[in-house]
């Protein structure tokens, strides 16, 4: 599933646009719940509009380079619905990124990877900083909901940090003891 696709289709749904106006949202509202690069967006509304989901034409203003403006059609707004019933309705079984680390983690001396985790749980609340100062959006609960879900996330992922930063210097202790 490319939730980017759906992604592109959803502005569309609100009106047509070129393609720097959808780059330029995408940057400047949904930087927090996307990382898509300006090459990625053009690339799928070009496999967007081969597949009959977006038309394309030309608009010129006055001496401005004329512009392609992309517009959903009706097959793109069924596609997009699909997508969109299919995201809300599924669920992944992802492996969160450093959890191959942490399979690893005997391989380090305790010093060590005890200064990784704590420099991890440092990203991670700064993290939660920068999310939890976004602005509410104010358009609907849409990207209200999706920032509220990575702070969740987010949280759990510190939470579980902290405690297991305690555990190993609990076990560190102890076996020193030893």
């Amino acid at each position: 599933m490319d939730e980017r696709e759906l992604l592109v289709l959803g502005l569309l749904m609100a009106q047509s646009q070129h393609g720097y106006q959808i780059n330029e949202f995408i940057e400047r509202n949904l930087g927090q719940v996307s990382d898509m690069k300006k090459a990625t967006a053009y690339a799928i509304l070009k496999r967007l509009n081969q597949a009959g989901c977006v038309d394309v034409s030309v608009e010129q203003e006055g001496n401005r380079p004329p512009r392609q403006m992309y517009s959903i059609t009706e097959r793109g707004e069924a596609r997009f619905q699909e997508l969109l019933r299919s995201v809300l309705s599924s669920v992944e079984n992802v492996t969160p990124s450093g959890d191959i680390g942490l399979m690893f983690i005997d391989h380090l001396p305790a010093s060590e990877a005890l200064a990784l985790l704590a420099e991890r749980l440092k990203r991670t609340e700064q993290l939660l900083a920068v999310l939890g100062s976004v602005p509410r959006h104010g358009h609907g609960h849409g990207v209200d909901l999706s920032i509220s879900h990575r702070i969740a996330l987010l949280q759990c992922d510190r939470d579980w940090l902290k405690e297991t930063i305690g555990a190993l210097l609990k076990s560190s202790v102890s076996e020193r003891r030893k």
